[in-house]
């Protein structure tokens, strides 16, 4: 349910909305969303500041119930 909804929230940000693909990875400490997009968008979804990072990871939190969960948007220009 995660995956679906940070799937749809960054889809509403982004120009390339099918290039967008969310994973969800379990780590010890609790789930992890790793969130790629197209790279001229990643600039869109991190926001100023990290505005736009901070509010996703805001909803999803109040969406996990508690649960912990951690949303990396993932560089993919960095990552070969």
């Amino acid at each position: 349910m995660l995956e679906e909804a940070l799937e749809h929230l960054v889809k509403g940000i982004v120009d390339h909305d099918g290039d967008v693909v969310v994973r969800q990875k379990n780590a010890r400490f609790g789930d992890v969303l790793e969130v790629r997009v197209h790279p001229d968008d990643l600039g869109r979804v991190i926001g100023r500041r990290g505005r736009t990072a901070g509010a996703l990871r805001t909803v999803l939190g109040a969406l996990s119930g508690g649960k912990k969960v951690r949303v990396d948007i993932v560089d993919t220009d960095r990552i070969r």
